[in-house]
């Protein structure tokens, strides 16, 4: 059960809701709880939560002309330029607060195609979760 409560938290983590599945896992890595199965639930979770984000931005353009749509043309062109000009290898990036989570939105507006989407995804949340268990270890 720890290990899915921190998969969900990790799912949630990626989505647009404020969520931090870093203080979680660093809880239970302290606990004495498996650090490869917390890497594991932790990337596989937090993967799957950006998944969502590149599916939603796939179907964020057929509503793009409504009333109620909560981004502007400018913006959505504006998100659109930086991704292009900084390319698919931003998503290496997901990871980080703020701009990680529209980041796997817009390469879904974007229709990047999903097998490389998740290739960069989860090699950048591998590698964060990885980073923050060694260092945690080390102090441990």
């Amino acid at each position: 059960m720890v290990y899915f409560s921190l998969f969900l938290t990790g799912f949630i983590a990626a989505t647009l809701f404020p969520a931090s599945s870093e203080l979680l896992l660093l809880a239970l890595l302290q606990q004495g709880h498996v650090a490869l199965l917390l890497w594991l639930s932790a990337t596989l979770g937090n993967t799957l939560g950006s998944c969502v984000n590149w599916w939603l931005g796939q179907k964020l353009r057929l509503y793009q002309h409504k009333r109620w749509f909560p981004v502007s043309t400018s913006q959505l062109a504006r998100a659109e330029r930086l991704f292009l000009r900084y390319g698919r290898w931003s998503l290496l990036l997901s990871w980080l607060p703020v701009v990680g989570d529209p980041l796997t939105m817009i390469a879904g507006v974007l229709k990047m195609p999903f097998s490389i989407f998740l290739l960069l995804v989860t090699m950048g949340k591998a590698l964060r979760y990885a980073v923050l268990i060694l260092l945690a270890l080390s102090f441990f």
